[in-house]
This record gives C-alpha cells, structure tokens and sequence, in this order.
C-alpha cells in the first residue's frame, strides 16, 4: 500500500472522528418536544388550573419545560445523578410502576370470587356500637361524684352533669377497635355488656369515670362478594402488582452480587 493511500486513508478517518464528534454534541444540544409531550404539559396546566392555557401561557409553560431539560442534561454532564438516593429511589419507582403496569385490570369473575373467598376476613364489617356518656374527670374524686350523680339521677331524676369531655358526649357507630383507642380496653368490655337504653355506672375508662346509656349495637356481618366488589378488585390487582414486582426482582437477582465489607461493625 502507497504512502498516498495511507495518508488519504487517515485524513478521511479523522474528518469522520470530528464529524461525528461534531453531530453527536449537537444533537446532545437540541431538545425536541414531541406532540405527545406538549399535549401532557397542556392537560397537566389545565387539569390545575381548570381552563385552557393562552397564547403567554403557553409560551411559559414551553420555557419552563426547556428550562427544567436543560438544567437536567447539565447535571448529568457534571455526574450530578451518581450516588444520589432520591434520584435511585424515583428511578426505582419509574421501573416499579412500568413492570404493575404488565398485570391485566379486568380479572375474571373466578378470579375475583377465589380472591374473595380467600381474604373474607378482610371485608368483615365489624360490630359498632352506639352510646352518650356523662363524664368525671379522675383528678377530682371521680369515682365519689360520679355514684353521687348517678344515685341522685335514680331517686331523685336530678339531670345528670359531668365534666367535658374532649371528645365529646354522644358517639355514633363506633367499633371495638375506635372504643379501645377512645377509651381503652377496660371501657369497651363494660359497654359491651350493657343493655340498651339504661343508664348505667360508674364505669372506670383511662380518664376517669363515667356514666353511660348504651343506644344500639349492631352486629358484625361479612358481606356478599356483590357487595364490596369494587374494593375487592382493587386489593387483587395490587397483590397482582406487588407479585409481579417480587418475581421479576427474584429472577434477575440472580445476576447480582452484594457485596459488604466483612468487618463493618454494625
């Protein structure tokens, strides 16, 4: 091969190198917005705002997104996405919801019946109960002033008076578990046992004492699946959800390794 050819050979190889260089760093300067993009800018205004963009408006919303493009592709060119964890975990997110979004949103009536039949308890409408309340604070001689009360109420049909209560006086369906929280466990298993429309007491609860009159129970049932179809819907497809993640993780976890240093104290 002649010095000639070798020469033409590398002046036309370094004329490609620049070219390229050249075409690559502009195409990595011009920012392209798509139909689909500018239509999802517009929606997403107006869906705040509750009318269509004007003209200045529109212009605004374009710079801001070229604004925000811009200050995002020189951040990666300083590296500014490297052992960030706000930007692994929203990555993260972004793969999470692309891989919920394979799982099928019409189940079959089987499906739907199967999954119901399985999770019964988690549609169980509990018990509630229904009661008013006088109340005698414990940091002065409650339980003394509420018998008080009480047999005043019964011999006498004084009206009965209390204390305020921060909650209030009447409660209306209440369950076991918004009794317990309320007024603990020692409140819930007296009005339990209650029978309706009697005034009764003292009874004892984490604040003090209390005279009550229990009004309706009703009782805890499980509803048909026709019922609490809607919800029973969404809980299967995010166990669908949450399933499909777990198996696409557990089948490429394989190609990984973690690695930690042996002598880390934790």
């Amino acid at each position: 091969m002649s010095l000639r050819i070798i020469v033409f050979f590398l002046i036309g190889l370094l004329i490609f190198i620049l070219d390229v260089a050249f075409n690559s760093e502009q195409d990595s300067k011009d920012i392209y917005i798509s139909d689909q993009e500018l239509t999802s800018l517009l929606s997403a205004w107006q869906s705040q705002v509750g009318r269509p963009p004007n003209d200045e408006e529109i212009v605004n919303i374009i710079n801001n997104f070229v604004q925000e493009e811009i200050l995002y592709r020189e951040a990666l060119l300083l590296n500014l996405d490297e052992e960030d964890r706000i930007i692994k975990r929203r990555l993260a997110q972004k793969i999470t919801f692309l891989k919920q979004e394979t799982v099928p949103e019409d189940p079959s009536q089987e499906e739907l019946k199967g999954f119901f039949e399985q999770n019964k308890g988690n549609y169980y409408v509990p018990a509630t109960y229904s009661f008013s309340h006088h109340y005698f604070s414990k940091e002065s001689s409650a339980k003394e002033r509420a018998t008080k009360a009480f047999n005043d109420y019964q011999t006498n049909g004084v009206e009965l008076k209390g204390d305020p209560f921060f909650l209030g006086k009447n409660f209306y369906q209440n369950s076991a578990n918004e009794i317990k929280k309320n007024f603990g466990e020692l409140f819930f298993s007296t009005i339990k046992n209650l029978s309706i429309n009697e005034w009764s007491g003292p009874h004892e609860s984490t604040f003090g004492y209390h005279i009550i009159i229990l009004k309706e129970v009703k009782t805890g049932f499980s509803p048909p699946l026709e019922k609490v179809l809607i919800k029973v819907q969404q809980d299967f497809l995010s166990q669908a959800q949450d399933k499909a993640i777990a198996k696409y993780i557990n089948e490429i976890r394989s190609q990984y390794r973690v690695i930690i240093n042996p002598d880390y104290k934790f």
